[in-house]
């Protein structure tokens, strides 16, 4: 047995089987992400020029581990009672917080390629049969083949309806 899906867009020519746009769509993925792994990490990499060592190891800390500001600064080498508070300020500069957001971009990045695989994965080999068809649900939605969504259409003014059984 085949399963067809047809595009609502007239981006593909032709219906694709869904075996085939599994493994399409690992590919692209798979290419896309390593792409935007490197471009993620040259960006990063300048960044983190901008910014004192402290601040790197602070932030990376941070979002590596989703520690508290008061145990990443100890990390980071901040010393004494004021440790939070100078960690608090340094992630208040602009270039701090330009870096964190790149490094959050980042690890984002690479765990979405992962959740990719644990759907392809559910949706090939879940042993519940709703999991599955939920997990193809989300594959083919975030592959632009969304179902049309329901509308309840209402009519406006009188209207009459006569049944005649006889």
């Amino acid at each position: 047995m085949s399963i067809y899906i047809t595009p609502r867009s007239g981006n593909l020519p032709a219906p694709i089987p869904l075996v085939n746009m599994q493994k399409n769509m690992q590919g692209i993925l798979t290419r896309a992400g390593k792409e935007h792994k490197l471009q993620d990490m040259n960006k990063t990499t300048a960044l983190a020029q901008d910014i004192p060592p402290k601040a790197k190891v602070l932030v990376d800390t941070l979002v590596s581990t989703g520690c508290t500001i008061k145990e990443a600064s100890k990390v980071a080498g901040y010393k004494g009672n004021s440790a939070r508070v100078s960690a608090s300020k340094m992630l208040h500069k602009p270039e701090v917080q330009k870096y964190m957001m790149a490094r959050i971009q980042q690890t984002i990045g690479i765990s979405s390629a992962k959740a990719v695989n644990k759907l392809m994965s559910l949706s090939a080999g879940a042993k519940s049969e709703y999991v599955q068809l939920e997990a193809s649900k989300d594959i083919l939605d975030r592959a632009g083949f969304k179902a049309p969504d329901k509308h309840q259409h209402l009519v406006a003014g009188d209207f009459k309806v006569t049944i005649d059984l006889g």
